[in-house]
């Protein structure tokens, strides 16, 4: 923070305090945290300049993202709630954070500001009512509010003027998809419904950022307009130009640090080359970075012309199917490879969404048209019953059944990217959204590709067969008799 004089006279102090909201942030530390050093920066300003536009009616969606221990939820669930309540008793605030127990920490500090004698002078129209003060609310004489609710809390019923979603997942959730997308759901389909007055009512939304798709990725994309974004990075990657009051602004350059008096230089590096692609993520706000974790862009080799058909070559098709059979679920995925002189050309991609009639019909379709040797399909989901399907159609069809997770399968076959056998087109229709996938795998916001391509490299040809290393990957370590009795029912 901008360092300020020492005010002497306490009545010009407070009313600073009551006006300057960056100076009620070190007010409200200093009354819940006594014992700990208050360590003032130009973030902030920053963060308190926008939640002042917030307050103001300037802005009503407002995304901040900032690293981790930045005091950013004192700031906008504790600080913010309390200062605005003291100007305005009767607004009502719902706050949510991933947990019950988070959510309510953060209301218990926020009533422990309000109910403090420093407090009641500088307020002294904002009271705390008897009748309703809950572990999870409370309320003001005036009908104003602050409510506590976990992501996955009932808010039926329930509306407010300001809604705070302070951290809504725990990064160690953030990979999961299906955690992910339930964060997600709730956002879009219950907490944007509880303003109470659509036309004025503001959504604040504050977390570090931990996947291309969490929360933020996905409002950035698909509302990117309505929203203004604040974001933080530990260290800076461009020069920015950061306003951080009316008419003042922090100009930042590349390679500054967000907060060297918190987090110094060593510790971030040290931080960056232990996990980097979490740094990326929580430090710089950047989940998916320019090179993937796993596969490198400069990896595979580039064909112009496929090499033509020959008796050698081996066509295999990889089919990651989505785990539900309608046209609004996941992606199913077919990659097309010839497998020729130990090197995987990548021939043809089809992704979309599909429900079974329609997948049953591209896939044969598409076994038509290239005239695979092979067929693999992922053994779950829909995928069973395709695989099913398309045998009973004569096709050499192969159910396989994952083993790991799918980072630990694509980094089985990483060296075959980075030996040059794996090589993709030039040029194809396809191929930017596949590698943009694929480049950012783990970090990226789909892994359908990925997993069809792990599944097609597994499969080490020899003599048509599956050899014993290919098979031990997927934990299934079978002879090639057992291999043909049990997948070509002979």
């Amino acid at each position: 923070m901008t360092k300020r004089k020492t005010i002497a006279d306490p009545r010009v102090l407070d009313a600073i305090i009551r006006t300057d909201f960056a100076s009620f942030i070190q007010f409200a530390h200093q009354i819940l945290s006594p014992a700990v050093a208050f360590h003032g920066n130009w973030h902030i300003d920053a963060i308190a300049y926008h939640l002042e536009q917030v307050r103001s009616g300037k802005i009503k969606r407002l995304i901040i993202n900032v690293p981790p221990r930045m005091m950013k939820s004192t700031i906008c669930s504790v600080a913010l709630p309390a200062f605005w309540l003291g100007h305005e008793p009767a607004k009502r605030f719902i706050c949510i954070s991933y947990s019950n127990e988070l959510a309510i920490k953060l209301g218990n500090d926020c009533r422990e500001l309000m109910n403090s004698p420093a407090y009641r002078k500088l307020f002294p129209n904002s009271k705390l009512s008897r009748q309703k003060n809950t572990e999870t609310e409370f309320t003001t004489t005036q009908r104003g509010q602050r409510m506590s609710a976990s992501i996955d809390g009932s808010l039926t019923g329930r509306g407010g003027d300001v809604i705070i979603v302070d951290d809504p997942i725990k990064p160690t959730d953030a990979l999961r998809d299906r955690v992910r997308e339930r964060v997600n759901s709730v956002f879009f389909n219950t907490i944007e419904s509880r303003l109470d007055d659509k036309r004025t009512g503001a959504i604040i939304v504050v977390m570090q950022r931990l996947h291309d798709d969490d929360l933020v990725g996905r409002l950035i994309r698909e509302q990117g307009k309505e929203w203004t974004v604040l974001s933080l990075p530990a260290i800076a990657e461009q020069e920015e130009r950061i306003q951080i009051g009316d008419d003042r602004y922090h100009v930042r350059q590349v390679g500054d640090l967000l907060h060297a008096e918190r987090e110094p230089r060593e510790i971030l590096e040290r931080i960056r080359s232990q996990t980097p692609d979490v740094f990326a993520a929580q430090h710089q706000q950047s989940p998916v970075r320019r090179e993937g974790v796993l596969i490198k862009r400069d990896w595979p080799n580039r064909y112009h012309i496929l090499p033509e058909r020959a008796s050698d070559t081996i066509v295999v098709q990889s089919w990651d199917t989505a785990s539900k059979d309608t046209a609004q679920s996941d992606y199913s995925v077919c990659t097309t490879w010839h497998y020729r002189d130990r090197s995987y050309y990548l021939v043809d991609v089809t992704r979309r969404r599909m429900d079974y009639p329609t997948l049953k019909a591209v896939a044969l379709a598409h076994a038509e048209r290239h005239k695979p040797n092979v067929i693999l399909i992922e053994d779950a989901g829909v995928g069973t019953a395709l695989a099913m399907e398309l045998k009973n159609a004569g096709l050499h069809t192969v159910a396989i059944k994952p083993e790991g997770d799918k980072r630990a399968r694509m980094s089985i076959h990483s060296t075959k990217f980075a030996n040059g056998q794996v090589l993709l087109p030039q040029e194809a229709s396809w191929l930017a959204d596949l590698e943009d996938e694929l480049f950012g795998f783990p970090g990226s916001r789909y892994d359908d590709q990925v997993d069809s391509i792990s599944q097609a490299l597994a499969y080490e040809i020899a003599t048509n067969e599956w050899t014993d290393q290919a098979l031990k990957n997927f934990g299934r370590l079978f002879g090639t008799a057992e291999f043909y009795m049990r997948y070509a029912g002979r």
